[in-house]
């Protein structure tokens, strides 16, 4: 079954969509975890029968299982009230249920406890979930008729009885408010029972719950019983501004977070001297600014002229206490800077955290893969990087022996040319390979041999490196000799 204040028909969540175990509008307030529920009684001994049972928001009450009925944390059960009955779900069972009665009614007595009726059927759920809809119209209709008779008061919550014949109003006020004619009015118009209950901010804030500045839910609402008081020494001594809009909480009070390390703060501040004595030195009087209780540094600042372009002197308290101690013996240090200490950054082991890795932190890798790739397999011009040699096949490196030819450049050969011949054109001679034949002579113009290499030509079919003839198996060659 979903919770009375935030589901629909059928258990459904509105808007939480926690299935009924959310921790604001009544479902887990002031949840208790029964550490209990596994230890064993001894034999012999009788389960406690008296049990804690929550109502709407963070009402609760103690209730006694006169009938022995199998209980269980989260039963929905039938209590007595005068008048009628109410429903209520129960909180605590057992031997917690026993230390709970001695922390929060010591004085209990068994006897005057009122009784667990019996479990709750669905008629009586049923109507559990009809007296909880009324519950918002019925106080909006309120709070008309006690602005119509002009009562300075806050209606701000109510709660019906299980049996729709009782309702309770909670409400809120500066002083003493005469509501006898309210009382009368609202029994009219509601035809049920009316009881009016004051209460101040904090419980105020309790039963209706919300969001605190630090994003968790109200401490009130979901675990903080008791209401200590809170005054502005408890900002003084934590060395916090006195802002009202930053210390208060929901209910417009100090917030009750502020006393949680009070009694840390107060232990600190023991070995800490006296911040309203004057520092006196050669140099001039200085006085207290501000203290780090958890740095353990205290902040001065000098007075008139010889504070001018010093700024804030940071000392440590035994540094402070020395120095009270030299003026009470009539001595004054020259300078408050000489006792000084230099604060010691440490630096993180770890760099480059989220989102601060530089921007360029990838351009030297991409460089070396940005190396313009040669075209061709001619001889380096002057001037070209040096690139490391790689391995290459056989067959490749017989065809790099060949000479190739360069436009503008003299070809390079594998062997030096022959002499003039007789002021003839000398011709480039081919490379031999290594077991190979002997090239053959040039033919007649316009004939081409095999194997032959022309320079300065500008046809790409004839500047092609070809490989010399192979020879037959008997050892002629392709070409007549």
């Amino acid at each position: 079954m979903g919770c009375s204040s935030c589901s629909s028909d059928g258990g459904t969540p509105k808007g939480c969509k926690n299935n009924g175990t959310c921790s604001s509008g009544g479902c887990n307030k002031l949840g208790v975890f029964d550490w209990l529920a596994n230890m064993q009684l001894p034999s012999g001994q009788i389960p406690y029968d008296i049990l804690e049972i929550r109502f709407k928001n963070s009402r609760k009450g103690f209730y006694r299982n006169t009938k022995n009925l199998a209980l269980q944390v989260g039963d929905v059960v039938i209590v007595e009230t005068s008048p009628g009955y109410d429903v209520g779900v129960v909180s605590i069972v057992g031997e917690l249920a026993r230390i709970q009665v001695k922390k929060k009614a010591p004085g209990l007595k068994s006897s005057e406890v009122k009784k667990i009726l019996r479990i709750a059927t669905q008629e009586d759920l049923n109507k559990w979930q009809e007296a909880r809809a009324l519950e918002t119209e019925v106080m909006s209709k309120s709070r008309t008729l006690a602005v119509n008779i002009g009562l300075e008061m806050k209606i701000s919550d109510v709660e019906y009885q299980g049996d729709l014949s009782k309702a309770t109003f909670y409400y809120t006020a500066e002083g003493r408010v005469d509501f006898r004619q309210l009382i009368k009015d609202m029994a009219e118009t509601f035809k049920i029972r009316v009881e009016m209950r004051q209460i101040g901010s904090r419980q105020e804030a309790q039963r209706l719950g919300g969001i605190g500045s630090c994003g968790r839910e109200l401490c009130c609402s979901t675990w903080l019983t008791d209401f200590r008081s809170v005054s502005t020494s408890a900002a003084r001594y934590q060395q916090l501004s006195l802002n009202p809009q930053k210390l208060a909480g929901q209910c417009g009070k100090l917030k009750c977070c502020l006393n949680y390390e009070l009694d840390m703060y107060l232990d600190a501040i023991k070995s800490f001297p006296a911040n309203d004595v004057k520092l006196q030195t050669e140099k001039g009087s200085a006085f207290h600014i501000k203290t780090d209780v958890f740095k353990r540094q205290m902040w001065y600042v000098y007075e008139g002229e010889a504070g001018i372009g010093t700024g804030l002197i940071a000392l440590s308290p035994e540094r402070v206490r020395e120095i009270v101690q030299m003026n009470q013996k009539g001595k004054k240090p020259a300078d408050l800077k000489d006792f000084e200490e230099a604060v010691i950054r440490k630096e993180p082991d770890y760099d480059n955290v989220v989102g601060q890795d530089s921007l360029n932190r990838f351009d030297s890798s991409f460089k070396n893969k940005k190396r313009k790739k040669k075209k061709g397999k001619g001889p380096r011009a002057e001037g070209d990087a040096v690139t490391p040699a790689t391995p290459k096949p056989e067959n490749q490196q017989r065809q790099d022996k060949k000479p190739r030819p360069n436009e503008g450049k003299k070809p390079q050969h594998a062997h030096p040319p022959k002499a003039d011949n007789g002021g003839k054109p000398q011709q480039q001679q081919q490379a031999r390979p290594e077991g190979g034949p002997k090239p053959q002579n040039p033919g007649p113009k316009g004939e081409a041999n095999q194997g032959e290499v022309k320079p300065g030509g500008n046809n790409k079919r004839r500047n092609q490196r070809r490989r010399p003839p192979r020879q037959n198996n008997t050892g002629n060659e392709n070409t007549g000799a």
